[in-house]
């Protein structure tokens, strides 16, 4: 899909309840009231993610003796592909389809088990933000999603937004923290004295180098990794006045469909498993809607054409609630 143009941050604010995903929500539920039957737990979520974390645990012992070269190597090419995928996997238990809406804490209990491999605390965070990213998408300062004016203004050559898409994890990492603080609660300190312990733990077995393997993984696969095309084909406008995109290729197959996006965000109830059925139950409301084909090629175009950066994103002016 090509590149529109996409001008500057500011050609794009709208009032939160212009959003057209809640719109779209109510049609598809007014014609196809079934979809409410695939809204709730998916019942092999918890069994994968422990294959993961424990394939990755494996590969812990089995990196202990390698070379720094192939620490790096394994961290690139294996396991940051399965920590980018826990990362996915977080992101829907967040939506609380481990266990379902009735028990949140065994949900957020199991994002942090699921967090483990990635080295560093993280799925607390993580919920408490991206609860926000659904409710207020686009909202600026409310939605951490949304790059800062300076990453829009500096990262605007292809050299730099090549830079930008390295140090992606940085970005996400320390942008909520600039942009929208939110006090500590208890479940981020259980997060990190978890995580922390785990990786001592293996430091205190295996020596440095898995730890190395683990973080290495964590970042390079959130960099500049195939798998991170996501996050650019998730919600930058490469069409003028699309916000959302789906891509429907096979690395669904390793990212629990997290490219059905635009089903995503029509209904987050529903399981990344299932959301291949809500398109095909509601296929025209989506088969006309602009759509990736590869997260490879919206790399290349996200650093090569001139008309897509960091500013390519739809920001609305918030209304919270207690704004009355």
């Amino acid at each position: 899909m090509g590149a529109g143009g996409t001008g500057t941050r500011g050609d794009f604010e709208w009032v939160y309840s212009d959003q057209p995903h809640t719109r779209r929500r109510r049609e598809i539920l007014e014609k196809y009231p079934e979809i409410k039957t695939l809204m709730g737990p998916d019942p092999h979520l918890k069994w994968i993610v422990s294959g993961m974390v424990c394939t990755q645990f494996l590969a812990c012992y089995f990196v202990k003796d390698l070379s720094w070269k192939w620490i790096f190597f394994w961290a690139y090419a294996f396991g940051g592909c399965i920590n980018h995928s826990l990362t996915l996997a977080i992101h829907d238990i967040s939506h609380n389809i481990a266990f379902g809406n009735k028990q949140t804490k065994w949900n957020r209990r199991f994002a942090v088990f699921a967090n483990l491999p990635i080295g560093v605390p993280y799925s607390a965070s993580f919920k408490k933000y991206h609860i926000d990213h659904h409710r207020y998408l686009g909202g600026d300062i409310v939605d951490v999603d949304i790059p800062t004016d300076f990453e829009g203004w500096f990262f605007s050559t292809p050299f730099r937004k090549l830079l930008w898409l390295i140090f992606q994890p940085l970005f996400y990492a320390l942008r909520p923290l600039y942009v929208n603080p939110k006090p500590v609660d208890k479940m981020e300190v259980y997060n990190a004295l978890v995580q922390l312990s785990v990786d001592f733990i293996l430091c205190y077995l295996w020596g440095l180098k898995p730890v190395v393997y683990l973080v290495a993984g964590s970042v390079l696969g959130l960099g500049l990794h195939p798998i991170s095309g996501h996050f650019i084909a998730e919600h930058y406008m490469f069409i003028k006045g699309y916000e959302t995109y789906s891509y429907y290729g096979s690395l669904n197959c390793i990212t629990f469909n997290v490219g059905y996006h635009m089903e995503h965000h029509d209904f987050p109830s529903v399981p990344g498993s299932k959301l291949p059925l809500v398109k095909k139950i509601a296929a025209e409301y989506y088969d006309t809607l602009p759509q990736h084909n590869s997260w490879i090629c919206v790399l290349w175009d996200f650093v090569f054409e001139e008309s897509i950066s960091p500013y390519s994103r739809i920001k609305r002016t918030c209304k919270l609630p207690n704004e009355g």
